[in-house]
């Protein structure tokens, strides 16, 4: 739908007949959504795409004045009441304020010069004739004519949240009503649920005026709203789409027990109605006096608010706003100029449905409307299949953004998604873009469900879902091109082959260089390739090929854990490693053999036999042992003598002779369990020097201590 609005740009040159039929189909539809958003809190568009709508009927209504009507939406506020709650006329209009389009630094340059344009007319009047209908018979503030002087344009730069405006009605100290804005003119009684947000004071300190109205924004924090929807879905309930619409309908609720169940914020930013000074009312001179006022009767004020001097600090604050943004614990969208000045902001008033004093100059926008051209599959570096949007190009979130992640197939069935959808694309900072929705109703024709491949489009093997998981992955393992750099970090790691020099940026090269493909083709590096490489010296390379020949004297356990097969940690290396003794009985065992092995499940066996099952895993491992990776071969458990079976050890400051790896393997390799911690259950504690609080655990609990020596005496135990 919205692409065809498109088409309502502009009207045609001599076309007012023609504009007034546009004019009408957008108000429709900025009528339509501004419900959903406002009274359904279900909102179907993003923002921008709201506000872009919304600019082209004032551009229309600009250029045809005829044709504005009261009843258009640029000239009230967008909103209603809901039926089920009762009305509240404000006694000060709850306005909004005008949107600044351009979302560079030159947005506050051209609040700044907007103002100052303003009070130039306003002076220019009190120069006209008395006759003139257009004169102007009282004086510019003070305030007014040091702008005009040159003066910088004092102004309160604020946050602007992304939540619902409440006003809070307070007589006699006590809060006797609380308001949504609704259409600005009449809002909706929801005090039964906002006396259950904490943050909103129930009653002021003494000297508070004898009515005022406080007026901010109810909000839900980030970390709040991913609880709540955890919740939701644990219960097995609609989620919400995002912390907005959350708090709108607990805001909206009739039952204050679901409000009270839902966390709610609140921060404050202006007031309505209040007791003139003349009649005991407070006296503020400007907008932060009045901010610092709420503050000391308990509510809270974003503590970014600040005063700023002129346009040039006006940007300062939206740059480093800007840059902050994604650390916030809550939703923005923008930030908020207001003339400091009460005076002038009285002098400056209102046109239409704005405040000429206050501007929002918001971010680029996070969320976007643009079209699915197709669905690819991506494998990253662990085997996980990731489908992923490729879209219209379309400007989101400061970049022009051509992909956008879909997660698995369980999101893209949830959220509906096929290809030639109209849908929302989001993206937060560094956050990777991703689909958020589908716009309803803008699917052009019947497209089948996208399905995942069965083989990995990169290497071709097979593509399995394990139970109770959502992710499809890649069965090639060390075969699979994708998965190559994670590979051969895994293998290198100090607890697997333990190959010292081979981090990052050496894999990298290795990689992009074509110089390794395969696991094998490590141990076939020589000092000629390696020296070719960026920034290797000679002695570096020596030092590579040195780990990598150490490196083959390791062990069964060691060895299984560096293949990287999935769900195989270390402690289950060394179980199937005992418990099978050599390495082509692990790859000949079936799931049920597999089984047999301690803690290993029907998910691990699974893993396992999938592993080796395929041709090339099979022949990687092989070539490993070809290219000289040794180890002792074993005994099978069943055959096995383990004399430290059942025992529980703990191993405590420095052997002398021995990395507590190793005594941890000795230990293990004879049966025993290595713990990190002393109770009543552990059988002994090798203590080394510089021993600490276990030392001292296993002395007070009476468990015996053995040093190294003590410790390979227990080992050669028959």
């Amino acid at each position: 739908m919205t692409e065809n609005l498109e088409l309502f740009a502009a009207p045609a040159p001599d076309g007012r007949a023609l504009a007034a039929i546009k004019i009408e189909a957008l108000r429709q539809q900025l009528n339509q959504w501004a419900h959903q958003y406002y009274v359904q809190d279900a909102p179907t568009v993003p923002d921008a795409e709201y506000d872009r709508v919304f600019a082209q009927l004032q551009s229309l209504e600009a250029q045809y004045p005829d044709l504005i009507t009261p009843d258009s939406i640029t000239q009230r506020v967008g909103g209603a009441v809901m039926a089920s709650l009762a009305s509240v006329r404000h006694a000060v209009p709850m306005l909004s304020i005008r949107t600044e389009t351009d979302t560079t630094p030159a947005g506050a340059e051209n609040f700044e010069q907007q103002v100052r344009n303003y009070l130039a007319t306003e002076q220019r009047r009190t120069e006209l004739p008395a006759t003139d209908a257009r004169y102007r018979a009282e004086p510019l503030c003070p305030e007014a004519l040091a702008v005009l002087a040159g003066a910088p344009l004092e102004c309160v730069a604020e946050l602007k949240f992304d939540g619902l405006a409440m006003g809070l009605r307070y007589e006699g100290g006590v809060l006797v009503q609380a308001a949504t804005r609704g259409d600005g003119e009449v809002g909706e009684d929801v005090t039964h649920n906002i006396r259950t947000i904490r943050q909103i004071p129930l009653s002021l300190p003494p000297g508070a005026p004898p009515v005022v109205e406080v007026r901010g924004e109810v909000y839900m924090a980030r970390a709040d709203f991913d609880r709540l929807n955890e919740a939701q879905r644990q219960r097995g309930q609609k989620t919400f789409v995002n912390p907005r619409n959350a708090a709108a309908g607990a805001v909206r609720q009739l039952d204050p027990g679901i409000a009270a169940q839902r966390p709610l914020s609140f921060f404050a930013y202006g007031v309505g109605e209040v007791t003139p000074a003349s009649e005991g009312g407070p006296q503020w001179g400007t907008h932060f006096e009045l901010l610092h006022t709420l503050k000391s009767w308990g509510f809270p004020v974003a503590e970014q608010t600040s005063v700023a001097q002129g346009a040039s600090e006006l940007i300062a604050f939206h740059q480093r706003i800007g840059a902050s943004r994604d650390q916030l614990p809550y939703d923005i969208d923008g930030v908020v100029y207001k003339v400091n000045s009460l005076a002038l902001q009285r002098e400056l008033g209102f046109k239409t449905r704005e405040p000429r004093w206050a501007v929002a100059h918001k971010y680029p926008a996070q969320e976007m409307v643009t079209r699915v051209e197709g669905i690819d599959v991506q494998v990253g570096r662990t085997g996980k299949l990731t489908p992923v949007a490729r879209l219209a190009p379309v400007f989101v979130g400061g970049v022009t953004v051509t992909n956008a992640t879909l997660h698995n197939l369980f999101e893209i069935r949830k959220k509906g998604v096929r290809v030639g959808d109209t849908v929302i694309v989001r993206r937060a900072g560094d956050v990777i873009p991703e689909v958020v929705g589908v716009v309803a109703g803008a699917r052009p024709a019947y497209v089948p469900n996208f399905r995942m491949p069965r083989q990995c489009p990169v290497c071709g093997s097979a593509v399995v879902r394990e139970k109770g998981e959502a992710n499809h992955r890649c069965t090639g393992g060390l075969f699979c091109p994708a998965q190559r750099k994670e590979a051969l970090l895994h293998f290198a790691a100090r607890r697997a082959m333990d190959i010292e020099g081979l981090g990052d940026k050496l894999v990298d090269q290795l990689v992009e260089s074509g110089v390794i493909r395969t696991l094998p083709d490590l141990y076939r590096l020589g000092l000629t390739s390696l020296i070719a490489l960026e920034r290797m010296a000679d002695k570096s390379a020596q030092n590579v090929l040195a780990a990598l020949e150490k490196s083959k004297q390791t062990t069964l356990a060691r060895f299984l854990f560096a293949l990287g097969i999935r769900h195989v940690g270390e402690s289950t290396a060394k179980d199937v490693a005992r418990h099978f003794g050599g390495l082509d009985a692990i790859m000949d065992a079936t799931e049920a053999q597999l089984l047999q092995v301690n803690d290993v499940g029907p998910v691990v066996a699974q893993s396992i036999h999938t592993f080796f099952a395929q041709p090339h895993n099979r022949e990687v491992a092989l070539q490993l042992r070809a290219c000289g990776v040794t180890w002792p071969e074993g005994v099978p458990t069943e055959r096995a003598t383990q004399p430290l079976a059942g025992l529980t050890v703990v191993i405590t400051g420095t052997l002398p002779t021995l990395g507590r790896d190793e005594a941890k393997d000795l230990l293990e390799a004879a049966g025993a369990k290595v713990a990190g911690s002393v109770s009543k259950k552990t059988s002994y504690v090798v203590a080394g020097a510089e021993a600490g609080s276990k030392l001292a655990k296993a002395l007070e609990l009476g468990v015996p201590v053995l040093d190294e020596a003590g410790m390979r005496a227990l080992l050669a135990t028959p």
